[in-house]
């Protein structure tokens, strides 16, 4: 059994409004301390802590580290894991693809992850390892031509070289491994393991390799063994389902090219079935997760190749006959189906499945943020939801 005890299960803090560092800290004194009296009353419980810019950079202000870091002692929480991917405010306004502002080209993400790391590093208890999920580089439809997109890599991949030269220092000064986790997701420049792979391959060693050997004199060959340290994936269960990749494969794959996987986060895709008799009934269950809020792309395996619409509107739009669906919309995992809908939460028991036999991350995260613009039918107290997410994947594991 792999599921060992240097294995860290929370959830992410995404789900609570936290536009500055004020709202942020006030939401996790309203929910922390009652979620943890409920999951693990009698151990210290670890935080997947999500800091807006905004929130990030107030935090380095006056006594707020001080101050964040001592209510994490007298409630028994530490934090060992941040979700760097929105930048901005989350939370009761559009975000849809703007959640990749500003994206891996530019100088405005590479100052926000330093930050966050520079703070991870300071909250991380010693002997643990602590990781920052972020953007799989940037958009795709920002990028119109072969040309441009090439561009964001290499742009990205030099970026990327600097946060190696940063967690190589701070594990140098402080003894603490840190790693950022890529999150591939539909139309992100990457989103699915073959993507990835090739990115390492052909842009990030080719590029970050000669940076590290430049600027702080390292040997080829130790240069990419630190990329690969501290440059990882965050395996999101749901994107990878909307992938119609199969776990086995995408762990197997990601181990011959020698990439770490840094987090798992546990969540659960919607998924819509063809059942002719149930057709209308079906596409009025799929309208009412339309909502204003988040992006949620639509994928369809045809022909052994996936394609995906960049929303959900375009396909209650056209409406056309399908076999199978699949939706990026983070539904709650314990829930198998629901109305004339399913979930993708079978892909989460295969995870669970080869994670009892394989060590993959110590890092398990569960990520359902949409609890705010679920169907009516679907909500309920947040911090029970949160509760009975937490237990389910407990009693699996």
């Amino acid at each position: 059994m792999h599921i060992n005890t240097t294995t860290q299960l929370t959830y992410c803090t995404n789900i609570h409004p936290g536009s500055n560092w004020e709202s942020t800290f006030t939401s996790l004194k309203e929910y922390v301390p009652g979620i943890k009296a409920k999951v693990s009353p009698d151990r210290p419980f670890g935080l997947g802590l999500r800091l807006s810019n905004k929130a990030s950079e107030e935090l380095d202000e006056g006594e707020h580290v001080l101050e964040f870091k001592e209510w994490l002692t007298q409630n028994d929480l530490y934090v060992f894991t941040m979700n760097g991917f929105p930048y901005g405010n989350f939370h009761d306004e559009r975000v849809k693809e703007e959640v990749h502002t500003p994206d891996w080209t530019t100088r405005e993400r590479v100052t926000y992850t330093k930050r966050l790391f520079e703070q991870l590093v300071e909250l991380l208890p010693m002997g643990m390892s602590g990781g920052i999920s972020t953007s799989p580089i940037s958009y795709k439809y920002w990028h119109a031509s072969e040309e441009l997109k090439k561009k964001a890599f290499e742009t990205g991949a030099e970026h990327l070289a600097e946060i190696v030269l940063q967690l190589w220092d701070l594990e140098s000064t402080t003894g603490k491994y840190l790693h950022l986790d890529i999150e591939p997701e539909p139309d992100g420049l990457l989103e699915n393991s073959e993507e990835v792979v090739h990115f390492f391959e052909e842009y990030l060693l080719p590029i970050a390799v000669p940076i590290l050997r430049d600027k702080a004199g390292i040997a080829a060959e130790e240069a990419e063994k630190l990329i690969k340290r501290h440059i990882t994936v965050c395996y999101d269960i749901c994107h990878f389902s909307l992938a119609y990749e199969e776990p086995e494969y995408t762990f197997q794959k990601f181990a011959e090219a020698g990439i770490q996987v840094g987090k798992i986060q546990v969540s659960a895709a919607l998924k819509i079935l063809f059942d002719e008799e149930n057709q209308d009934a079906i596409w009025e269950s799929l309208a009412h997760f339309d909502e204003p809020t988040y992006l949620h792309q639509v994928t369809e395996k045809k022909d052994g190749k996936v394609k995906t619409y960049n929303d959900l509107p375009i396909v209650l739009e056209q409406k056309n006959d399908f076999t199978e669906l699949r939706a990026h919309f983070h539904v709650p995992i314990f829930l198998e189906r629901f109305d004339t809908l399913y979930s993708t939460q079978d892909h989460i028991l295969k995870v669970i499945d080869y994670l009892k036999k394989h060590s993959v991350s110590e890092h398990l995260e569960i990520e359902t943020y949409t609890w705010d613009v679920l169907p009516k039918a679907l909500k309920r107290e947040l911090s029970e939801s949160i509760i009975r997410e937490i237990n389910w994947l407990k009693d699996r594991l």
